[in-house]
């Protein structure tokens, strides 16, 4: 048995309660923490927190001027469906695609880029 597990992944942001509720409809997770500086959705066994960071600069990707901080790579079934309801919450889709056909590139509300996957 390893010595320990992943217990939650935590996103530094500008409003944690936006981009909780984004990655909770999009995960199918629930809003289980509120603070005002602090959210954590369970998705699972895991939970994706958000975490409020004064003065916070998003990511620049694909340019590097500001690293992706962190990259989530979330499997679907319907590319064009799960594109189509990120956007509808509050996401942004990358104008840079490297592999559109089986791959899209787009951003939470607070700038972190994800991939969905087929």
């Amino acid at each position: 048995m390893p010595p320990a597990t992943i217990a939650a992944i935590n996103l530094d942001c500008a409003d944690p309660h936006d981009l909780a509720r984004f990655w909770a409809h999009l995960l199918g997770g629930e809003v289980v923490v509120e603070t005002p500086g602090f959210c954590a959705v369970a998705t699972g066994v895991l939970h994706l927190g958000a975490v409020r960071v004064e003065n916070y600069r998003p990511p620049t990707w694909p340019a590097a001027e500001r690293p992706q901080q962190i990259h989530l790579d979330l499997t679907v079934d319907d590319l064009d469906s799960a594109e189509a309801e990120a956007i509808r919450h509050g996401a942004t889709k990358a104008t840079f695609q490297p592999s559109p056909e089986r791959s899209r590139v787009l951003s939470d509300p607070a700038g972190h880029p994800f991939c969905l996957r087929a």
